[in-house]
């Protein structure tokens, strides 16, 4: 029952964070949304001191649990190394011992940390596991998921149903899509060769959690009056860290796959109470809990691969090409609403990609600047920020982009408008008007153009109304930089909060 309960468990969660990523309606995050803020990296980077605890309390009971049943990285490891034993059962026994390379471990943490502190934590997210397979499951596996969905909804809607839509499929980032394929080829070749290589030497939350599993209540036993120090165990562990000569495991790296008790012939290995006096042999006939065997994960690795743009170029009426917009050089880069500031953002993102992924205007996309790399960042050549949409305030495991309401969103301002006027169509004797009458907060209106009061209007924008929000930006008939465009604000204003404020004051 223990290892049925455990492989469903692992499944479950590898499934389920796998789907919110796939996911682009964003009705699974209304339930499932609480596998992504148990992570641990993005529950301490949220001060949710609850999760902390509870994966702190569990690792101290029990081990390190969360590597091998909640760790959506640590699962599909475990997944590569079951599925290279399945085709090369010659070398199905090929782990050995070795000795823990405190060096690597503490060294590559210690980098991690600074990193953090120093304000480069889209730098340092790179390893995290949780943000490193977000990555990899946005970049390589959800163009194959919408993909597989347009097919699906080109089919449905042949035969008269629309119980699929189209969505459309775009690289967002190319630095990103790199670091992902990177990221999994390093991965799946640890996998393959070593099993748990990268958890016990380059993951900074398996040596943080490694750290406090050593003094683990429960864990591995082996029992020296049943050993007969055949050596199958060592070969069995995925973690090397069953000393066959000394009969001891390094439970700092023991992951609790339970493998090695499978294993063994002789029933010398159990799952117990760490600090009690040895169980001694009565019977032949004694028997360790049969409940608590080895698990093999029995599901295979999804493998991605690289994608490209959907659309080069659209069609007018199949007559005139549209050339695609160009995104702006912007002073200031725009962060969603509810990120607060450019700094609260820095301080808390992992750049897992939940949030570029969720968002069904095509809005978020990864930065590809170096201090905030993989971070998201908004811009308007595929659509605008809606002001009835808060998915990615609903998505952040991280605490980056703070829950808000569609009435709170509506009161920030994360940028202000600027009309390029050399560009504008009515600058040059156009009527055009579109940035004003898509403006969802009034915050542009058409005046006279001083220079040709008989001319066609021209747009003037009203800083104090402008939410940022990037409808005039995409709406711009201009190509392919729009006449007007959006600048960040490096501070959120918030309207309400400002209101509140005043009225508190008097």
């Amino acid at each position: 029952m223990f290892k049925t309960l455990r492989t469903t468990l692992a499944i479950i969660f590898w499934i389920g964070v796998t789907l919110l990523f796939l996911d682009f309606t964003g009705s699974i995050h209304a339930w499932l949304g609480w596998m992504a803020k148990i992570q641990f990296l993005p529950a301490v980077l949220a001060l949710n001191f609850a999760v902390v605890a509870v994966l702190v309390l569990l690792t101290l009971l029990f081990g390190r649990i969360y590597c091998s049943v909640i760790c959506p990285l640590g699962i599909t490891q475990d997944a590569v190394s079951w599925l290279r034993g399945k085709l090369k059962k010659k070398n199905r026994f090929r782990f050995s011992f070795k000795k823990e390379n405190k060096w690597l471990r503490y060294g590559v943490l210690a980098v991690f940390v600074i990193a953090m502190v120093a304000g480069a934590g889209s730098i340092a997210a790179i390893i995290a596991p949780y943000s490193a397979y977000g990555r990899i499951v946005s970049s390589l596996v959800a163009p194959l998921y919408g993909w597989c969905n347009n097919i699906l909804a080109a089919i449905s809607e042949h035969y008269g149903s629309y119980a699929f839509y189209t969505h459309e499929v775009w690289m967002r980032s190319l630095p990103v899509l790199i670091i992902a394929v990177l990221s999994l080829v390093a991965i799946v070749l640890f996998a393959w060769f070593g099993g748990r290589t990268y958890c016990n030497t380059i993951c900074p939350v398996g040596t943080v959690l490694g750290t406090i599993s050593r003094y683990s209540i429960f864990g591995i036993r082996i029992h020296e009056d049943k050993c007969v120090s055949c050596g199958l165990c060592g070969k069995q562990c995925k973690s090397s860290c069953i000393n066959t000569q000394t009969r001891t495991v390094d439970n700092s790296r023991c992951v609790d796959c339970f493998d090695c008790i499978g294993s063994c012939k002789s029933k010398a290995i159990d799952f117990g109470y760490r600090y009690g006096k040895k169980v001694q042999t009565e019977t032949a006939q004694d028997s360790v809990d049969t409940g608590k065997r080895a698990f093999m994960l029995g599901t295979a690795l999804v493998a991605g691969s690289a994608i490209t743009k959907a659309q080069e170029f659209g069609g007018d009426g199949g007559l005139a090409p549209i050339v695609d917009k160009t995104k702006p050089e912007r002073e200031t880069r725009i962060t969603p609403p509810g990120s607060v500031s450019l700094k609260h953002l820095s301080d808390h993102c992992t750049g897992c990609q939940l949030c570029v992924s969720v968002c069904p205007n095509n809005v978020l996309r990864p930065s590809s600047d170096l201090m905030h790399f993989m971070q998201p960042e908004m811009s308007f050549e595929k659509g605008y920020c809606r002001p009835e949409c808060t998915k990615c305030s609903e998505v952040c495991p991280a605490g980056a982009i703070l829950k808000i309401s569609k009435e709170e969103k509506t009161a920030i301002h994360v940028g202000h408008a600027v009309v390029e006027t050399f560009a504008c169509l009515a600058s040059n004797g156009e009527n055009c008007g579109n940035c004003a009458r898509h403006c969802p907060a009034g915050a542009i209106r058409m005046v006279e153009n001083e220079f040709d009061p008989e001319g066609p209007r021209v747009p003037v924008v009203n800083e104090d109304r402008c939410i940022g929000c990037g409808a005039c930006e995409y709406v711009c008939p201009v190509r392919p930089l729009s006449a007007i465009h959006v600048e960040g604000n490096s501070v959120h204003h918030d309207e309400r909060a400002e209101v509140e404020s005043e009225v508190i004051n008097g």
